[in-house]
């Protein structure tokens, strides 16, 4: 069947999973992210964008051996984690994957706009979980500007603050939405990509454990 599950794990934590297959992005350490408390994940694989510790907790996921090859075809894109070449925060991994023309991409903390070759890369996705909150990434209005130009159909916000989670120094979603935003706001923490999906800004909710 052509979709592709997403969990979101609150932060920058989803685990994507096709074909009884899981991959987990960016599990976050205990006591790292306030408001915030990482269960044990199992998946097959475990991708980190970059090696902080609200990103790195492989500790976190339990790998378990697949029964069958991946269905993901998978490109990581290196970037950076400001806009200085790396000299603040160093660099940053982008993961696109694709199975069955479904084309997803996740953009870590990514800091600075990518280059017209990874624009290319990135471009026709069917999701993109891009960071929301600023400060440690790109801001609220440059990340826009970007996912302007790829135009994904679905955005799903991610490294943000909420009232319950999240760094003080991060801004809210208020600062990324805007008036006019096809904005869905879901009440579980997944929901499922497929090929006629509406465009849209989806929203998940994590069921919060308290950290």
């Amino acid at each position: 069947m052509r979709e592709i599950k997403v969990e979101w794990f609150g932060h920058s934590c989803f685990r994507i999973s096709k074909d009884g297959y899981a991959i987990v992005f960016d599990p976050y350490e205990d006591d790292n992210v306030p408001g915030l408390k990482l269960e044990i994940l199992t998946a097959n694989e475990v991708f980190t964008s970059h090696e902080h510790g609200d990103h790195n907790a492989r500790e976190k996921v339990k790998l378990v051996k697949a029964y069958g090859e991946t269905p993901f075809q998978v490109t990581h894109l290196e970037s950076f984690h400001d806009d200085c070449q790396g000299k603040k925060r160093g660099t940053n991994c982008i993961t696109i994957l694709e199975s069955e023309g479904l084309r997803i991409a996740h953009l870590g903390d990514i800091g600075c706009m990518p280059t017209e070759e990874q624009k290319r890369a990135l471009s026709h996705l069917d999701a993109v979980f891009a960071p929301a909150g600023g400060f440690y990434t790109m801001e609220p209005d440059q990340i826009r500007v970007l996912l302007e130009e790829l135009s994904p159909k679905m955005i799903i916000p991610m490294h943000y603050r909420s009232e319950r989670f999240g760094y003080d120094v991060i801004g809210t979603l208020d600062a990324f939405l805007h008036k006019e935003d096809p904005v869905v706001t879901y009440e579980s923490n997944e929901l499922m990509i497929r090929p006629d999906m509406v465009r849209q800004i989806a929203v998940l909710t994590y069921p919060v454990k308290t950290a």
